[in-house]
């Protein structure tokens, strides 16, 4: 089939929203506290609902497209996520977040789901690596300025001047007063919205899903589940997604909380760096890749994550700032490794199994509600103390993984690994 450019692009923007509504609970975590009188643990379970959402509906999602195709998948996907977003704007409050994040986590998931074979077909098998390549750095652009547009829009709105352009005037009038951080979401549904508009008109092609996108039947899933190895990769995707979302969503009250920095301004730019680093190191990770084994890859940046944590856990202000994004840079390339890891592991079922591994984004609910119920009770430094138990298990995954296909590295081309102890 030959190249669709125009359906690449769609995809990658496809890329650049969800990127944008899913990694702004960060910047809002601090927000969300003191506009609802809440507490961490309720803070934390903003992400829970997200991701809880985002896990239970990876799998369904998968049966959808194979059903319904990916074209309809994704309206209603962003149907969802417009109705999520949508629906906190008019109704900022608590409880209305909590409904609004499951939505937006659903609709988000699957079209995570319909994207990455659409990907392939649209820009070519043989150019479909180079093209995930760069759906990652659209995906972590995006990362990046979420929260740099939340930071300009809270302080724009929060201290109004004659020279406001439409746009915050806008925002401004459709925003209660006291709450300028909830203006992101007029621009979530907006955003939302234009794609559903751009997706009913465009022309999709026809995806034949190879064997590793296939959802699979629920033989192949329960067969799966009475594998030792698919439960140790399940957790350790578990782990791995709450190491991610455990470190974001709190590093702006954790600065905020020990060191007085604004999280408006400080706070915000620290999220946006962690998310920054973390997509450059993907790209340093795939030269790491080139040379070494990605165990002994996974075990270095481990400790290189560890290390970063208690600096920024216990460092001065200053080098707190500047630790907490440097976590990201050495969390970068954990989420291929241990995806790559976990399916040269197996022999046959790849996309079911493909398909629990998305199921396992449930840590990102989980860890940050865990994080929270801690700081409640000992303070936030104990609380994030347990990405140690995370980051740890990533580490230890290091040392006990036995693919039977190791990575190629130079010199040495893809070959069966002893699967002995």
């Amino acid at each position: 089939m030959a190249r669709n450019r125009y359906m690449v692009v769609l995809v990658f923007l496809t890329f650049f929203v969800i990127s944008l509504l899913t990694n702004i609970l960060g910047p809002i975590v601090p927000d969300i506290i003191s506009s609802f009188h809440v507490s961490l643990t309720a803070a934390g379970f903003l992400a829970f609902a997200f991701f809880i959402a985002y896990g239970v509906m990876s799998i369904p999602a998968g049966f959808l497209v194979e059903r319904y195709t990916e074209k309809p998948v994704m309206v209603c996907a962003f149907l969802a996520g417009t109705l999520g977003a949508l629906s906190f704007a008019l109704f900022p409050t608590y409880r209305v977040a909590m409904v609004s994040w499951f939505v937006i986590g659903a609709g988000m998931a699957a079209l995570q789901v319909a994207i990455n074979p659409l990907l392939r077909v649209a820009g070519g098998e043989e150019h479909y690596a180079f093209n995930s390549a760069i759906a990652q750095l659209v995906f972590g652009s995006a990362s990046f300025l979420s929260p740099q547009i939340y930071s300009y829009l809270v302080l724009n709105i929060k201290a109004p001047s004659p020279a406001q352009n439409a746009l915050l005037r806008t925002l401004e009038r459709l925003t209660p007063p006291g709450l300028p951080w909830a203006s992101i979401y007029w621009i979530f549904a907006v955003s939302t919205l234009v794609m559903v508009v751009v997706l009913w008109w465009s022309k999709f092609p026809r995806v034949e899903h190879t064997e590793e996108e296939r959802a699979g039947s629920w033989e192949m899933y329960r067969s799966l589940a009475r594998q030792r190895v698919v439960w140790l990769y399940f957790v350790a995707m578990f782990a791995y997604v709450g190491c991610e979302q455990g470190t974001a969503d709190w590093i702006s009250r954790f600065l905020s909380d020990y060191h007085g920095y604004d999280p408006h301004t400080t706070g915000a730019t620290a999220i946006s760096w962690f998310w920054g680093l973390l997509t450059a190191g993907c790209l340093a990770g795939m030269l790491l890749l080139k040379i070494f084994d990605s165990r002994k890859v996974l075990i270095g940046t481990s400790i290189c994550a560890l290390v970063t944590l208690s600096v920024a856990l216990f460092g001065s202000a200053k080098v707190s700032l500047l630790a907490f994004p440097t976590i990201g840079l050495f969390a970068s390339v954990m989420w291929p490794i241990v995806v790559s890891l976990a399916l040269n592991s197996v022999a046959e079922h790849h996309g079911s199994f493909a398909g629990i591994l998305n199921t396992a984004i449930i840590g990102g609910a989980i860890v940050p509600v865990v994080i929270g119920r801690i700081g409640d009770r000992m303070g936030l430094r104990s609380g994030m103390a347990v990405l140690y138990l995370t980051f740890g298990f990533v580490l230890t995954l290091g040392f006990v993984a036995r693919p039977l296909i190791s990575n190629a590295t130079l010199g040495r081309k893809k070959e069966p690994l002893p699967t002995g102890g």
